[in-house]
């Protein structure tokens, strides 16, 4: 299917549209998407997707960031069609932007990754496959076909399961390995905490681990766990449904044999892994031929000793703000970063992208590309994969029509000096 139509064409199609009585699906303001979603969701799937840690100071510190500097434009310089594609690790994208990583989609859309994947290959917009999906990689991969994808990796207790998540990544066509560092324990978030709500104890988000064949063994060391979880008080009757109608099988046959309840209790105890260290990533080369790409980097020493260890790109985030409050923001780490790299080594921007306008200015600063986050997902919530797709267009058409009005033929042309504090 041929790329999407952007820039001014992509207002014409709109006016068009609505001159027909038709309007957008989705707002074309970013900032807005988050609005509409919440009327549309339950107020645990929400606040899960929502959430920051603690006071959210974090997540305004992402978005105060962007609000900080102006846009200085050049005139005359005969601009009409933008250049948006790059390349990044040897791959060509169409627009300077990924989808980043969102644990749990089932909570937007039933359909969640699947939906992400139909966009992802109808923009030919690279998606980075959580860990922690609804549906598993390959099911995805079913989809998204030829289409550039990028896999991103929790590194919990098990080697066997890491290397195992590894492998199945390769296969299943993911062109780099992304290791999350930044989520070795889970953040305090206090709306998730108020609701007493974490999905994972519902059997939600963990189809890549019931999937897995190292998991499923793994799941049978905990059968006396899983028997005496049964003796604690028992959910309500809806959680409990969704419990036994999350793992792969016939809701009666997982109540005869306790398969969710293994899964949930073994993916607890392997999950997090406070002790992650850099001897890890050094043995995680060791294993995969892909580029590892380190996300969740803020400090400029971290950065160099990324490269010291040989890793191909870096992610810098604060997982949207969901880890630490009051953390500084992505935006200024990766300022601050950027100048004690090499020019050519790559940096991603992730956390705090909610417009196109954002996007120039992450490129201004330094950043190969950027990482759409949880506007993506409201998106998903509104519209499913047609929001998406939607969201997509009106972010390459924002930066489009910047760079048209600020003077920049390519991506390449996006430079500091045409931004201010």
């Amino acid at each position: 299917m041929a790329l999407l139509q952007i820039g001014k064409s992509r207002q014409g199609e709109i006016y068009l549209n609505g001159f027909n009585g038709v309007q957008p699906s989705i707002s074309t303001n970013g900032n807005l998407l988050e609005e509409k979603a919440r009327k549309i969701l339950n107020k645990k799937a929400f606040g899960y997707i929502f959430a920051g840690a603690g006071s959210n100071q974090g997540i305004q510190n992402n978005l105060e960031a962007f609000k900080s500097y102006k846009i200085r434009s050049r005139i005359l310089q005969g601009v009409e069609w933008p250049e948006l594609t790059t390349n990044l690790l040897d791959l060509k994208l169409p627009y300077p932007f990924l989808f980043a990583p969102i644990g749990v989609l089932g909570l937007a859309h039933p359909k969640g990754d699947l939906e992400l994947a139909n966009a992802s290959k109808i923009t030919q917009t690279p998606m980075i496959q959580s860990n922690q999906a609804s549906f598993s990689m390959e099911a995805c991969a079913e989809i998204l076909g030829n289409t550039n994808r990028w896999f991103q990796l929790y590194f919990g207790k098990s080697r066997d399961l890491v290397e195992s998540l590894v492998n199945r990544a390769e296969i299943s066509g993911s062109k780099a390995i992304v290791l999350t560092l930044d989520t070795t324990l889970l953040g305090w978030r206090c709306i998730d905490l108020d609701q007493a709500y974490l999905p994972f104890l519902r059997g939600l988000g963990l189809a890549q681990y019931t999937s897995d064949p190292v998991f499923r063994k793994l799941m049978q060391k905990h059968i006396s766990t899983a028997s005496n979880s049964t003796k604690r008080k028992l959910p309500n009757i809806f959680d409990l449904i969704q419990l036994f109608n999350s793992y792969p099988d016939t809701f009666f046959n997982n109540i005869k044999s306790k398969n969710p309840i293994k899964a949930v209790s073994t993916f607890l105890d392997i999950y997090s892994n406070p002790s992650l260290s850099w001897e890890d990533v050094k043995w995680l080369k060791t294993i995969t031929k892909l580029p590892i790409i380190l996300k969740g980097i803020l400090h400029p020493e971290d950065a160099l000793k990324a490269i010291d260890y040989g890793v191909q790109g870096i992610i810098v985030s604060n997982h949207g703000g969901r880890q630490i409050d009051q953390v500084i923001s992505s935006l200024e780490s990766m300022k601050t970063i950027k100048k004690t790299m090499d020019p050519s080594f790559p940096l991603i921007l992730d956390s705090g992208i909610r417009t196109g306008i954002d996007i120039f200015i992450a490129l201004a600063l330094g950043a190969k590309a950027v990482c759409l986050g949880r506007p993506y997902a409201y998106a998903l919530a509104i519209n499913g994969h047609q929001g998406v797709i939607e969201y997509v267009q009106n972010m390459a058409s924002e930066l489009s029509i910047a760079m048209s009005l600020v003077g920049c033929k390519t991506i390449d042309d996006i430079s500091e000096n045409l931004i201010s504090i």
